[in-house]
């Protein structure tokens, strides 16, 4: 049996369709749908169970023997939430209460970091999980901390030898765009919202610059299309040997400006792009520039190359977004 918290979420529900196509059967996922239409990221997939969050423990210790692996996608992923007590509860007392669980039971652990706890950049991309490197990082959101502060917690009880999962792997996602994230409003990907922009027509609209010597558009971030996080993921499930804090992103950035040229591509249109305000209160907690150094992966095993933006993106605008059914 496989468990995949936020399993009907965007990476998570990409992560149980990839689970599934290689032959998994016994899939469990522990998420809320709620009342849109994120179930849909699940109604093609056959599952063993689905439970919500609140009985994840009893789902845990009535299948105690059976459960070969978690893989811990869930949390409260917006980088605008304000409910920090909220973020505390779902970021981090879950993800502590799935590690002591899964160490007490030798079971493995794979679960998601993120590219925010780097805040502004100025300290580098680098995944050391030394706890002295990760101690310089300063996240610029209470997301960004939250997901830090198990970044954190595990450095330390690792590196005391304290009790830990047979395989316990962080992955630091950073810009991820696919199918499946529909449901995540303002958190979409920039490859959606330009499509969403130019779908009937319309030109894209991204943020001015708000720092001197970027042009607009010139921001760059490094995206990553979600069937390579999947590929990674299933690699670590295959590899258990393998334990540490792991970037997660193509070790390549792109502009925004890129993005959206790559939509109206996949369209076959002309690039149209306007450049807009962006909203006072993102303007200190803006990332202008991410990308992922991926030497530690690399130096774990995973040799698969990552997919091109150009590429990435012409998938998805052809294969989902521009179909009658966009969901994987």
């Amino acid at each position: 049996m496989i468990v995949v918290t936020g399993g009907a979420g965007f990476i998570g529900s990409n992560l149980v369709a990839g689970l599934e196509a290689r032959g998994a059967r016994e899939i469990v996922v522990c998420d809320r749908l709620d009342g849109g239409a994120k179930w849909r990221n699940l109604a093609k997939r056959e599952l063993a169970d689905l439970v919500p969050p609140d009985r994840m423990i009893e789902l845990l210790d009535a299948n105690k023997g059976r459960i070969e692996a978690v893989f811990h996608m869930g949390a409260i992923s917006a980088t605008t939430t304000a409910d920090v007590d909220a973020l505390i509860e779902n970021n981090i007392r879950t993800t502590l209460t799935l590690w002591d669980w899964c160490a007490a039971n030798r079971v493995r652990l794979i679960y998601a970091s993120s590219a925010a706890t780097y805040g502004d950049g100025a300290q580098g991309f680098d995944d050391d999980n030394a706890s002295e490197a990760l101690a310089r990082l300063k996240p610029m959101n209470p997301y960004g901390w939250s997901k830090h502060f198990i970044d954190r917690r595990i450095a330390r009880l690792v590196a005391e030898n304290g009790p830990r999962p047979p395989q316990h792997a962080g992955l630091k996602f950073f810009n991820v765009y696919g199918p499946n994230e529909y449901h995540k409003d303002g958190q979409i990907s920039v490859a959606l919202k330009v499509f969403r922009e130019i779908k009937d027509g319309g030109s894209a609209l991204l943020f001015k610059s708000y720092r001197d010597g970027i042009a607009h558009g010139a921001q760059q971030r490094d995206f990553i299309w979600v069937g390579d996080c999947v590929a990674a993921m299933l690699w670590l499930y295959d590899h258990p040997e393998v334990s540490g804090l792991f970037n997660l992103g193509t070790g390549k950035a792109r502009s925004f400006a890129d993005v959206a040229r790559a939509v109206f591509a996949a369209l076959g249109r002309k690039p149209e792009i306007r450049y807009v305000e962006m909203p006072e209160p993102l303007r200190g907690a803006y990332q202008y520039f991410t990308q992922a150094e991926m030497k530690r992966l690399r130096a774990a095993g995973y040799d698969r190359p990552f997919t091109e933006l150009e590429d990435g993106v012409a998938r998805y605008v052809r294969g989902h977004l521009a179909t009658p059914d966009p969901y994987l």
